[in-house]
């Protein structure tokens, strides 16, 4: 893995944007960065939630991206829905299963923020 901050890159790239669009971030500088590795569902970017199809005890949670944090409560209650009662309750996440992994069939969002 890559650890290391790719400073060009910023300054090519994403610092000429910034200071297009507020003229301030001329006046400032970069005084120190860290880098980060983006984890993510590569088919459409959506969670991962549910059984896996083959193996019974094997249950998905992941792939959530950025959105972990906002979306983690919800599928940890849904986690505990299939456990406890063999299926969700309080919201149908079939949708997120792995099948559609499996399928090759994406769930895009449609308002993606």
């Amino acid at each position: 893995m890559d650890w290391e901050v790719d400073h060009a890159w910023f300054e090519e790239r994403i610092w000429p944007g910034l200071a297009a669009r507020v003229p301030l971030f001329e006046a400032i500088k970069v005084v120190s960065a860290w880098t980060g590795h983006y984890d993510y569902n590569a088919l459409d970017q959506n969670a991962v939630i549910g059984r896996h199809p083959e193996v019974s005890n094997f249950l998905f949670a992941n792939g959530f991206s950025g959105h972990g944090w906002q979306q983690g409560p919800g599928a940890g209650n849904a986690i505990a829905e299939l456990v406890v009662h063999g299926g969700f309750r309080a919201i149908d996440l079939t949708r997120l299963g792995y099948e559609r992994i499996a399928a090759n069939q994406p769930l895009f969002e449609k308002n993606v923020i």
